[in-house]
């Protein structure tokens, strides 16, 4: 009895680092999908969409005067920059807690979403909107407000990431305590990079509106 109970739990603990093994690539392979599959449509939406427009500011959260730092050559690349910093933060938790796969899906299409948006400001626009100041290709019309295929996987997968985590904070306040050192410990990484999102959330990562057309889409009394 004791040694099938032995066998049993090795088992389980070869399938768990099986599992786990396998989800640190489930992070990086989400990331390229998100980033892939958004820079080709800003490629193909600055070529064929007439409405196409460049958003090299800020964001709605922000207002204007944050936006006027993105769009400054000097501050826009520092912020650039803190981005990087940020988001490589945030990613590099996420892959190494490996938390369950109902929080690393919908966290890492939404940092995908972030990350392709801040490769736009980042030198990636030379290539999808060659001749564009920088900032991110913003195409899909909603309202008055313009979108890209990433800002949509950050609007979804977010409350989708938050909902994740509200689940595992009410599972985890149904278990044996703990003591208060252990369980800081446990929550300072994830906690570090919780603050990281919501900073690159707060100072513009995620676009909206914009500035510039493609030519193609300008007459040339306007064409500057």
């Amino acid at each position: 009895m004791n040694r099938g109970t032995t066998i049993l739990a090795a088992s389980s603990v070869r399938v768990e680092q099986t599992g786990r093994s396998g989800q640190r690539w489930i992070v990086p392979a989400l990331l390229a999908l998100v980033i892939v599959l958004d820079q080709a449509m800003k490629w193909w939406a600055w070529r064929h969409v007439s409405t196409a427009i460049i958003n090299d500011g800020g964001d709605a959260l922000v207002g204007t005067m944050v936006g006027g730092w993105y769009a400054d050559p000097v501050t826009g690349a520092l912020l650039d920059l803190a981005d990087f910093g940020l988001l490589s933060i945030a990613v590099s938790v996420l892959v190494r807690r490996r938390p369950p796969m109902k929080v690393v899906v919908p966290a890492a299409l939404m940092l995908g979403g972030w990350s392709s948006n801040l490769l736009d400001r980042l030198g990636m626009h030379y290539w999808t909107a060659p001749g564009s100041v920088r900032g991110a290709v913003d195409f899909i019309q909603v309202g008055q407000s313009y979108y890209n295929i990433a800002d949509f996987f950050i609007i979804g997968a977010t409350p989708l990431f938050l909902l994740a985590l509200g689940y595992l904070r009410w599972k985890a306040a149904n278990r044996p305590a703990v003591t208060a050192h252990k369980r800081l410990r446990q929550r300072l990484p994830a906690f570090a990079g919780a603050i990281g999102v919501v900073v690159v959330v707060g100072i513009g990562a995620a676009h909206y509106g914009g500035l510039t057309a493609p030519l193609a889409s300008v007459s040339p009394a306007t064409d500057q």
